[in-house]
């Protein structure tokens, strides 16, 4: 095939898919939930008695911008829990987004495997590798954005057990955290700061904290100070030792790492050289490995070998990964 052929095709592909979300996101833009907020505020803005003046001080997560769209989704099974990942990856996506996201990358896969004349499996399993893509991509920022935090964390509570030594009050010294500390530790200080500010009890708000963020460390934090608000006792010395013990687990997480890059770098390799030698053969003689995916030995020669991999890699995974 052409490969002028093929590149319009993909470019053709891009284009449609541009053009489609493009149409979504104006139409959202004008009915969606956003334009309507911005409708009340006018409304209330210029006097008009009949707009509700009743809200609620704690945010509701939307599965979508529409709101058919959302009630449609809270009946999908795992959804709830794809909102969670996005809300504790801090992305602001919706997840109306994402499984827009997913759905335009396996579409992609399948379109790239037609492009290379594969037979049905072959776009089978490239569907399911572009549908995967973004979901590892955000578990990435997740884990990304959790080590972030895990590290800034020891600084913080520093911080706050000098201003409390100082005398400042709790909430005080939240807001110091949230104002000289940087990104996204700042972020989840200041929604509790904010939170117990339109009256949010400082439990529920120290709790939403540790379900947005999924780290040992944090919920520690939490619960300290949660046990420490109901028997007493002097917080500035407990926030200093959990610093110090947060500040000891970090340096012996390092070692361990260190120790175990060469399993995982090992990992890395078997893995993926399998593909590197095999797209290299199929670059060079097609019809070599062509036969692996029509004949149905070949097939299931690829399936036993799938398996065996997947089997090998979570044994090195389970080796290599420590936990402190």
């Amino acid at each position: 095939m052409d490969t002028r052929l093929i590149v319009f095709g993909l470019c053709v592909f891009g284009a449609v898919a541009l053009l489609v979300w493009g149409i979504y996101s104006s139409v959202h833009n004008v009915k969606g939930e956003q334009a309507k907020r911005v409708a009340r505020r006018l409304r209330t803005a210029i006097g008009d008695d009949s707009v509700e003046l009743a809200v609620s001080i704690t945010k509701d997560r939307m599965l979508s911008r529409d709101p058919a769209t959302h009630r449609m989704l809270l009946r999908v099974p795992g959804m709830l829990l794809l909102d969670q990942v996005l809300l504790q990856s801090g992305r602001s996506w919706t997840a109306a987004r994402m499984l827009a996201i997913i759905a335009v990358a396996a579409a992609t896969g399948v379109v790239l495997a037609m492009v290379l004349r594969l037979p049905t499996s072959g776009a089978l399993v490239l569907g399911l590798c572009g549908a995967g893509l973004p979901w590892w991509e955000l578990n990435r920022a997740k884990r990304r954005r959790i080590t972030r935090i895990e590290l800034l964390l020891p600084e913080a509570l520093d911080m706050m057990s000098r201003a409390m030594r100082a005398g400042h009050a709790f909430p005080t010294a939240l807001k110091m955290v949230a104002d000289e500390m940087p990104m996204p530790l700042s972020a989840e200080f200041r929604a509790v700061f904010d939170e117990v500010n339109f009256g949010i009890s400082m439990p529920d708000a120290l709790m939403g904290m540790a379900q947005r963020v999924p780290s040992a460390d944090l919920r520690y934090f939490v619960v300290a100070v949660l046990i420490q608000r109901e028997t007493g006792g002097n917080l500035t010395e407990l926030l200093a030792s959990i610093s110090a013990i947060i500040r000891d687990r970090l340096r012996l997480l390092a070692q361990v790492r260190v120790m175990s890059a060469e399993g995982k770098m090992s990992a890395w390799v078997l893995g993926l050289l399998p593909f590197g030698v095999g797209g290299i053969m199929f670059a060079l003689n097609r019809e070599f490995l062509t036969i692996l995916f029509v004949d149905p030995q070949g097939q299931r020669l690829l399936m036993g070998a799938a398996g065996m991999m997947l089997l090998g890699f979570l044994v090195i995974r389970k080796i290599t990964k420590i936990r402190i």
